[in-house]
């Protein structure tokens, strides 16, 4: 017999079915057995009555958690105990046969439940236990739903997909990158990317146009709560565009995915408001104002725009660095000085951030797609001729091939889904998530590597 998925259990009343899922819930009642099923797509209330001898037999030893290939008929249930507005609420399956596929160890913790509640290292540590409950379930799925609404739009638009290295060159951009030491070629090492930044640029300098990717991204800062050592963006970057094409692309994506996939909640303002950096500083003492007007209300979403950032800022040394990103073009009237290297302090660029309650889910800027001013940019943050070529070389002479005017942004799909699920971190809605320290509980890694290994690559540590 062909497997049924429970969703689908009402569309087969008065039929003998086979189910395969885990036990969700066991009662026994001595003559009769009752069970909550579930499968990916949901659950349904069986029973074995006290004439399934055989089945009874199995059913008094089955415990929550083992998975079963359970045989039955779907019958109707009788008016007064049909459950309104549940799945198989009209529903109970009456059981023939039940085939144990797998017995369980009773779980550390209980899995029918919210595990909100539960110690979070003991949830991480079993995190494939953690992932069977019915929110994490969700919040999976829905993340799924998200990112092909993403993919589907851009693809539309479009764009295509193109997924570039995970082991990369190590380059002074902002965070502290992770490295990979390289066995074929000792005292040399990949860096994982922070970001697909450079190889973007790369693909507009290609005459890819647009490009887009969800993009696995590595970044080795310190330990805070909420930060994951690897985290998930959605990249994009199209040629020939302006500051405007861009940001109306993502508003009106934003705007379609939560009007169709949550529309239970409400968009504030659309247009999103626009701010610049000054007037949020001023106004809301922070770069990333929470505009919400009832912050009370858990289905509210007040999305805005921050623009006109300062290019440049001062180091504790007394040098400059950029604000947001090297690669970043000045907003036009500003070219100029960029060139010059002159009034470097007020130097605006055309970066752009996507704001949501309060949180940065996004930003990006149009680039600098001239090699001079690239280079002036490394030149005013005090690098050395020599430094820029070991460093930026590849990326000034593609610039130099007739690269277009570009630019594109990248989300941080991770918070993204955490606000539109009313979650509290971006750990709710990673499969596999790392404690705020960066550890992984459940495979025991960070882990030391044996000296053969060691050897191979040519490293020897200190004590």
């Amino acid at each position: 017999m062909e497997r049924t998925y429970i969703k689908d259990l009402a569309s087969k009343a008065g039929q003998e079915v086979l189910i395969k899922g885990w036990v969700d819930v066991r009662r026994d009642q001595g003559k009769m057995v009752f069970f909550d099923l579930r499968d990916m797509s949901g659950k349904v209330q069986g029973v074995v009555l006290p004439n399934q001898t055989e089945a009874l037999e199995v059913a008094k030893e089955v415990r929550p958690e083992w998975v079963v290939a359970v045989t039955g008929q779907v019958n109707a249930r009788p008016e007064k105990n049909i459950k309104k507005d549940v799945l198989n609420g009209e529903i109970e399956l009456e059981i023939t046969k039940i085939e144990v596929l797998n017995k369980a160890e009773t779980p550390p913790f209980e899995i029918n439940t919210d595990t909100s509640g539960i110690n979070e290292e003991v949830r991480l540590k079993y995190r494939y236990l953690d992932l069977r409950s019915e929110r994490m379930q969700k919040n999976l799925r829905t993340r799924h739903t998200i990112i092909k609404h993403v993919r589907d739009y851009l693809s539309r638009e479009g764009f295509i997909e193109v997924e570039t290295p995970v082991l990369t060159k190590s380059t002074p951009e902002g965070a502290r990158d992770y490295v990979v030491p390289s066995r074929l070629y000792p005292g040399k090492f990949y860096a994982l990317p922070q970001s697909p930044q450079q190889y973007k640029q790369l693909l507009m300098a290609a005459g890819t146009e647009k490009y887009f990717q969800i993009a696995r991204c590595f970044r080795d800062e310190d330990t805070r709560g909420d930060r994951q050592p690897e985290f998930t963006q959605l990249d994009l970057e199209a040629s020939f565009v302006e500051r405007e094409d861009i940001m109306q692309l993502n508003e009106k994506l934003l705007i379609e995915i939560v009007e169709t996939l949550f529309p239970e909640k409400k968009i504030q303002t659309k247009p999103f408001p626009r701010l610049t950096y000054k007037e949020a500083m001023e106004k809301y003492g922070v770069d990333r104002p929470d505009l919400r007007e009832d912050k009370n209300d858990p289905n509210l979403l007040a999305f805005c725009w921050v623009i006109d950032f300062p290019f440049f800022e001062k180091t504790d040394e007394g040098g400059w660095t950029f604000t947001h990103n090297p690669f970043s073009r000045a907003i036009p009237e500003h070219e100029q000085w960029l060139e010059k290297k002159e009034n470097i302090g007020e130097i605006t660029t055309s970066q752009y951030d996507i704001v949501l309650n309060g949180f940065e889910i996004g930003g990006g800027s149009i680039r600098n797609h001239k090699p001079e001013l690239l280079t002036k940019v490394f030149e005013i943050m005090g690098f050395s001729e020599e430094r820029i070529k070991v460093n930026f070389g590849h990326m000034l002479e593609a610039l130099s091939f007739g690269t277009p005017p570009h630019g594109g942004i990248a989300w941080g799909l991770d918070r993204l889904v955490t606000l539109l699920l009313n979650e509290l971190n971006i750990r709710e809605v990673i499969a596999f998530a790392k404690t705020g320290e960066g550890r992984d509980l459940m495979m025991d890694s960070p882990s030391t590597i044996d000296d053969k290994q060691l050897k191979e690559l040519g490293l020897k540590l200190e004590k």
